[in-house]
This record gives structure tokens, C-alpha cells and sequence, in this order.
């Protein structure tokens, strides 16, 4: 019953602060899908839920629409009929494993039907991803240190892992790096290799795919190395796949690598970092994006509050820093940008809500638009448009 009683509160209140936003750019139309933290101690929600979310920026609350055990990732695949959640947890099942769950969406409604979990190979999963032809998913174990595969059937649904590979080796600092930490894991745009950060190592490790098999062997050389203490989470390819970009959580910077597409090798080039000059706090960096345009680039600062923007040079892949804007909330985990590149929406996990910002499609800037949906510990977004 309380249960029932807060996400009615929660929807409720996401109606209230539902408003249309200046600009209009048509009728088309999304549903979005907010993953969030169950067991959060002050928040605690349902799972995932759901908005319609309107070119023109508004956005109507669909409620929950998945009771699932920690869904602190998302990812949709490019069919836009299937969403898959890493349940972030130790254990599935009693063994010291989290689980990944297949959903199908209800175009109708944006409900998802739960189609089947499968253990993720290792404790606390904290991100999924598929590759290019929406056949291997991929999770990253990160208290495991170890990066599962598995195959997706044909009716969405997920097979036992194919693999799991297991991450070696420590860093500098003997209490967040004491062993591997796999935080993330991406298929390169032309889908012939998997990049993988690696917080405990300080290494984006490197694998060539075999897409018949969802196989992955080492590359060579098998990693990029970042600086010592540092701790690579996310990145995010450049638009043409010429540079990838790492968002390293604990200096909370980004590092520019120019990628040979054909080696599956990186090359650092730049590092800089995603918070003022004269910031004396604790450094804490979560999620990365490039805008669709290529032009700019998104990093979010969990204890600044902020989401830092970049330019980037085309010909260099070099960043530019253009400020940081606060995020109206505390502790910004993800952020979304929506599928035509004009909005920005940033999840503040630990004040519940997400908060919108117009993107200038000069300059990168962001803009409130006023609008704020209040949910229950969110702590990634993800689009899909169903036929």
C-alpha cells in the first residue's frame, strides 16, 4: 500500500511539473524510460518508469511501468521494441552475481512486459550496452571486475553469457582500486572491437569482437593507460569515430584519444579537466555524451552539481571548455540528450528529478527550460520510438 500511495505521489506531482516548452519542432514523439535505485534509503521506487516525451520538449507521465530490482542502467535497442536493465545488486539467486533483464515495450502504452533475467556473471552490474547489430549485450560487473556477453534472441530475450571475462591487476589508490573495477563497455561504431573502462586499472581495455560468436580476444596493444588514480567510467565516441572521449570519475576529467579505427587503437592526445579552476571540492564525475551534431561534448559532475560543456574541433578531436551549468539538483548521475539533439535532461539522483536544458545548436549552451519531473532516485535515461 505505501508502495502504491508514493507512485501515485510521484506521478502526480510529474504531471504538475509537466509544461510545453518554447520550442516546436514538429509532432514526433518518444517514449522515455527513467531507470532509478530501489533500495535507495531516502528515495526508494518502483523500478523503471515512463514518459511520452514531444519534440517540442513536453514530456506526460506514463507511472511505472516495470517493477525490477535496481535498474541503475538502461539500454534500448536499435529495433526500438526491447529495453534491458542491469540490476545492480550482489547476489541473483543467492550467488554473488547482479542479473540483466529483457523487457518489450507496448508501443500503445510504454508498458514493459518483462521477458526474462539472467545472471550478469558478477556482483553490482552498472551498465549495459549492445553491440552494433543488437545481437550481443554486453554488462560491465563492476564489484566483479569482469565483463559478461550474451546473446539476444530473436523474440528479445537474453541467453546464459557466452563469456565472461574476468579484469586483472589494481591502481594507486588502495581503497576505490584495490582490484578491477569494470565500470563500462562499448562497441566500436564499425562494431569490430569493444572498448572497456576500467576504474580499479586506470585502463580502457581494448577487444577485438567476433560478431558471429560474441567472442572477444585481447587486442594489441590490449589497453590505453590513464593517469594513475584516475579512474576511467564512461565514454563516448566522436562522431566520425576518429577521437573516443573518457570521462574519468575520480580526477573528473576527460581524456581525447584519437582512434585508429582499423587497430582498435588509441592514442592519448589531451586531457582536461570538467571543473573550475578554483574548485577545492570532493571530485566525482559520472556520465559522458556527444551531441548528435559532433560539435560539442556533455560530462556531468556529481558533487559540483554541474553539467560541464566542451566544444570540440573537428579536425583535432581537442576540447574547449565552455563553463559548467548547475543541474538544479543534487548529485546528477546520467543525463539524456533526446533524439533531435535539442534538449538535454540531466537526473539528479539524490534530489529526485530531472531537470530540462535547451541546447544551443551554435554554441552548446545550455538553458533551463523550467521544467522538472520529480521521480524517485533516477539514475539513467534512455529514449526509444516503437513502430
Amino acid at each position: 500500500m505505501k508502495r502504491i500511495l508514493r507512485d501515485a505521489f510521484v506521478l502526480a506531482a510529474a504531471m504538475l511539473s509537466t509544461t510545453p516548452s518554447a520550442i516546436s519542432q514538429g509532432n514526433a514523439a518518444w517514449l522515455m524510460y527513467v531507470g532509478t535505485y530501489t533500495n535507495a534509503p531516502t528515495q526508494p521506487s518502483s523500478g523503471i518508469y515512463a514518459y511520452r516525451f514531444e519534440a517540442s520538449g513536453k514530456w506526460t507521465p506514463l507511472g511505472p511501468v516495470a517493477e525490477t530490482s535496481n535498474p541503475s542502467f538502461l539500454v534500448a535497442d536499435r529495433s526500438q521494441k526491447f529495453v534491458y536493465a542491469a540490476n545492480e545488486d550482489a547476489t541473483y539467486e543467492g550467488k554473488p552475481a547482479g542479473s540483466i533483464s529483457a523487457f518489450a515495450i507496448d508501443a500503445a502504452t510504454g508498458h514493459l512486459k518483462f521477458l526474462n533475467k539472467v545472471s550478469s556473471g558478477g556482483p553490482n552490474p552498472c551498465h549495459v550496452s549492445l553491440d552494433q547489430t543488437g545481437k550481443w549485450l554486453f554488462s560491465a560487473n563492476y564489484d566483479g571486475g569482469n565483463l559478461g556477453v550474451f546473446p539476444v534472441h530473436a523474440d528479445g530475450s537474453l541467453g546464459e553469457a557466452s563469456a565472461v571475462i574476468q579484469h586483472k591487476g589494481s591502481s594507486v589508490d588502495k581503497e576505490r582500486q584495490n582490484h578491477a573495477y569494470v565500470h563500462s563497455a562499448y562497441a566500436s561504431p564499425d562494431n569490430r572491437f569493444v572498448l572497456a573502462a576500467d576504474l580499479g586499472t586506470d585502463q580502457v581495455v581494448v577487444y577485438h569482437l567476433d560478431a558471429a560468436k560474441g567472442a572477444l580476444t585481447p587486442d594489441q596493444p590490449p589497453f590505453a593507460a590513464l593517469a594513475p588514480g584516475s579512474g576511467p567510467r564512461h565514454l563516448a565516441f566522436g562522431k566520425d569515430a576518429k577521437f573516443v572521449y573518457v570521462l574519468a570519475e575520480m580526477f573528473a576529467t576527460v581524456t581525447v584519444f584519437r582512434y585508429d579505427a582499423k587497430a582498435g587503437s588509441l592514442n592519448q592526445t589531451q586531457t582536461i579537466s570538467m571543473l573550475p579552476a578554483d574548485y577545492k571540492g570532493v571530485k566525482s564525475a559520472a556520465e559522458i555524451a556527444v551531441h548528435p551534431s559532433g560539435k560539442f561534448l556533455y560530462a556531468s559532475n556529481r558533487q559540483h552539481n554541474s553539467i560541464a560543456v566542451f566544444h570540440i574541433d573537428a579536425a583535432t578531436g581537442a576540447l574547449t571548455a565552455a563553463g559548467q551549468v548547475p543541474t538544479q539538483g543534487k548529485t546528477p548521475r546520467n543525463f539524456a540528450i533526446d533524439p533531435t539533439g535539442a534538449f538535454l535532461l540531466a537526473a539528479n539522483q539524490d534530489s529526485g528529478s530531472i531537470v530540462a536544458f535547451r541546447i544551443d545548436r551554435a554554441t552548446g549552451a545550455l538553458t533551463p527550460t523550467g521544467d522538472v519531473l520529480k521521480i524517485p532516485s533516477p539514475v539513467s535515461i534512455v529514449f526509444a520510438q516503437p513502430k
